[in-house]
């Protein structure tokens, strides 16, 4: 059985209905869903704001590179065009970690690295997966650590970036 995190966002179109496509298209798979959040774009890119949120789901017969198919699958579905490198995108799928069990997954494969390279660097990451799961550890250099304490490590500005709203994801 593998448990995989994902982080889903979307700044172009109906961002919310994109969210919600990843949420329906794993269908039973779904074990926990954040609430959802607005961030301002990161990566240096000028652009609007992200809708943000975590997904969180599990299935006995896939492994990363499962995870990572269909997350790209959800993207092509919302019409995802990649012309600028962290630029604005109808639906961004990121894989931030695979569990086999209790144990954290590694892969340093050049199309899907884990866990996720800049996870502990993104608070619209870190905020929406410990809200879906506040026990959350993540494996960075070397140890698993507990995501709140990555997100009070971040600067205040890039957490208060992120901003709740009143926008729901249905599983």
């Amino acid at each position: 059985m593998t448990r995989t995190v994902l982080s889903v966002g979307s700044n172009l179109g109906d961002r919310l209905a994109h969210l919600q496509s990843v949420v329906d298209g794993l269908d039973g798979c779904v074990r926990a869903v954040s609430p959802v959040y607005e961030s301002d774009a990161w990566g240096g890119v000028e652009q609007g704001p992200f809708l943000n949120a975590v997904v969180i789901a599990e299935h006995p017969d896939l492994g990363p590179a499962d995870w990572l198919r269909i997350g790209q699958e959800f993207e092509n579905a919302a019409g995802r065009v990649r012309e600028i490198h962290w630029g604005p995108r109808t639906l961004d799928v990121d894989v931030i970690v695979c569990q086999d069990g209790s144990r954290q997954l590694r892969s340093d494969d050049p199309q899907l690295t884990l866990p996720h390279p800049y996870a502990h660097l993104r608070a619209f990451v870190l905020i929406p997966w410990l809200a879906a799961d506040p026990d959350a550890l993540l494996w960075v250099t070397g140890a698993e650590r507990p995501v709140a304490a990555l997100l009070a490590e971040l600067d205040a500005k890039d957490r208060a970036g992120v901003r709740p709203t009143d926008l729901v994801l249905s599983p």
